[in-house]
């Protein structure tokens, strides 16, 4: 029986775990992509499973990632758009 590769249990569940949780969720897509390509290099090398679920891991870090930096910048751009509107709310 072959053993699954823990790496790529950490990928899946490092990258499910950044589409969730706001603003730390942005590590947790980064770590997840480094964990998935190390695990698919492993299982490559010693036919272990475990493929599917770095393959996973890796889209989920990836969608997790693009959700955290479009996160960041709704909070930037609205910190702006906040800051202007309180420097000319005297004209209103």
């Amino acid at each position: 029986m072959k053993n699954v590769n823990t790496k790529s249990v950490i990928a899946l569940t490092t990258g499910v775990l950044s589409i969730f949780i706001p603003i730390v969720g942005l590590a947790l897509a980064i770590i997840g992509l480094m964990y998935s390509s190390k695990s698919l290099k492993e299982v490559k090398a010693s036919e272990e499973k475990g493929k599917e679920m770095a393959v996973a891991g890796k889209i989920c870090s990836i969608i997790g990632l693009c959700l955290q930096l479009l996160l960041l910048l709704l909070i930037i751009l609205s910190f702006a758009a906040f800051s202007s509107y309180q420097q000319y709310s005297f004209l209103l």
